[in-house]
């Protein structure tokens, strides 16, 4: 209403609307890449890029999260799933599903942690340059 009760709610539903049109434009990056580039900057960019969409799914669900937090959350998740491939896990998931061997790889690859912190680093330099959120 006028007198601002509602204003931190709106605010809010605004970063996550933000958030999912980030995730789906990091989508379609990641898409534009794969098609475009092939080998080590096709998988790097990958790399980054799936540290970037998990930092929007993070920011999607928890809008208050301060940039610093959100990043060290999105580099986290995709630094234990790498180290998850150390196992048989993920690779046996992905051998029945799609979706599990896009989100969660098969085979670990040391390169990719350094590009997991890439990614999350230009997220955290998004965010904090986009301004308070709700």
């Amino acid at each position: 209403m006028r007198d601002g009760r509602t204003a931190p709610g709106r605010a809010r539903v605004r970063v996550r609307v933000l958030a999912a049109v980030a995730a789906v434009v990091t989508v379609a990056a990641g898409l534009a890449v794969r098609a475009g580039a092939d080998g080590a900057v096709a998988k790097y960019a990958g790399s980054a890029l799936y540290t970037v969409l998990l930092c929007a799914l993070v920011v999607l669900c928890a809008p208050r999260a301060r940039p610093l937090t959100a990043a060290a959350t999105a580099l986290a998740l995709s630094w234990a799933v790498e180290f998850a491939q150390l196992t048989d896990v993920p690779a046996r998931l992905s051998a029945h599903s799609t979706a599990a061997r896009l989100a969660l790889g098969s085979t670990f690859n040391a390169p990719d942690l350094f590009w997991y912190a890439v990614g999350a680093a230009g997220a955290w330099a998004v965010l904090r340059v986009s301004g308070p959120r709700g």
